[in-house]
């Protein structure tokens, strides 16, 4: 009953913070869009979430071992709130962008503190699924963040105070849990040791890492830059919003099933042939890209496909780094997916704007094929914790 309680706490969190970043990537992005600013710029605003969770992820590990998983999901809940409270106070651009700076660095205290409290409590055989139930409200927030982009048409400031209001909420609720710490085994007191875990867990799980790396890229492109190259094919605000949606909508319905088939097969099985179909997904995506309702599709199935690749990734390190090691396992999880998400406005802008006859889709397409090839090359290889199955 505690370990229920907890998790459905934890969970909750997770799908306000889910819902924050869902309506940010295509609010902002619209909103400078109809202001002028270039799709490069705006591209570059958006990937200001992800600079603060690089910035702070090689200091993570040690406050969570020092304070427990408690406390850093309470600074971190209150950084996101604060953050979106005050977007409504001043519309710059580069005021903007600090405040999505620090809404990454409270987002990747959330999330880190967690995924790595749920990892650690969960037993190898309900691993997947636990991850998935995680990934699945995050999603389901994700879902829900996109629909708030039209009403910019009513008032700029209301999103932003909804959001704002939910996370507070979601916030309160996690002072009622009883704090606890990560395995101690491993002692963390300087900058250097932490790099030095780092080089432990990416020995035992790199390969784990590279789906977080795709979702990362694929959240961040499709919500921060497809937009722009939605709005420039005539597409309206609506109809993207819509769009979007179906990806969410997607990752919802297949993540628990896909969390449970991981259990039962392996990781590594999963992913390869997920990434594989999302690959034939997206690159059918570009053959549709003038129709709203064919875009709908191919990004509901692309959704059912990839939409799980996170806590997938999340599972895969799991099995494959030592109990000891995953805080840092799950902290270079975010860092891969910061770089991910780094990686997709930027390219994604950049290609909007020199490539106006070459599809956007083809992009994620050949990230999908190449992550799925490189699993099947050599995630076998580095299973090395014997009592988890994970061929």
């Amino acid at each position: 009953m505690k370990n229920n309680y907890r998790f459905t706490i934890l969970v909750s969190i997770v799908a306000i913070s889910g819902f924050s970043q869902g309506m940010l990537l295509p609010l902002i992005a619209v909103i400078f869009e109809k202001g002028g600013v270039s799709s490069s710029l705006n591209g570059l605003n958006a990937t200001a979430l992800y600079i603060g969770i690089l910035c702070v992820a090689p200091f993570m590990e040690m406050p969570l071992r020092k304070y427990g998983y408690k406390p850093i999901i309470i600074v971190g809940g209150g950084l996101v709130f604060t953050a979106l409270a005050l977007f409504p106070l001043w519309k710059a651009f580069w005021f903007w962008f600090f405040l999505r700076l620090m809404i990454g660095i409270g987002d990747h205290a959330l999330h880190f503190a967690t995924q790595t409290w749920i990892t650690s409590f969960s037993p190898p055989d309900k691993l997947g699924r636990n991850v998935s139930l995680y990934g699945l409200f995050f999603g389901i927030g994700f879902a829900a963040g996109p629909l708030m982009t039209p009403l910019v048409n009513l008032n700029e400031a209301l999103p932003f105070i909804v959001s704002s209001i939910l996370c507070l909420i979601g916030w309160g609720f996690v002072f009622v849990l009883k704090n606890e710490f990560p395995e101690q085994e491993v002692k963390i007191n300087s900058f250097f040791s932490t790099v030095k875990q780092f080089t432990k867990a990416l020995k035992y799980g790199w390969v784990a890492f590279l789906p977080t790396f795709v979702y990362g890229f694929l959240e961040a492109s499709l919500n921060g830059s497809f937009p722009i190259y939605a709005l420039r094919m005539d597409l309206a605000v609506s109809s993207v919003s819509l769009v979007l949606s179906g990806f969410a909508i997607g990752s919802i319905i297949t993540q628990l099933p896909l969390g449970l088939l991981s259990d039962q097969y392996g990781r590594r099985k999963v992913l390869m042939t997920v990434l594989f179909l999302g690959f034939c997904s997206f690159t059918a995506a570009s053959f549709v890209e003038h129709s709203s309702f064919g875009l709908f599709l191919t990004f509901l199935v692309s959704g059912m496909l990839v939409g799980s690749t996170f806590s997938l990734g999340i599972s895969f390190m799991a099995d494959l780094v030592p109990r000891n090691l995953l805080p840092t396992g799950n902290l270079l999880c975010g860092i891969f997916y910061s770089l991910g998400s780094l990686a997709g406005p930027v390219i994604g802008g950049l290609f909007i704007k020199y490539f106006q006859n070459v599809s956007f889709f083809y992009i994620i397409s050949t990230l999908l094929l190449f992550v799925s090839f490189t699993i099947f090359m050599f995630g076998k290889r580095n299973v090395f914790i014997p009592h988890q199955e994970n061929s």
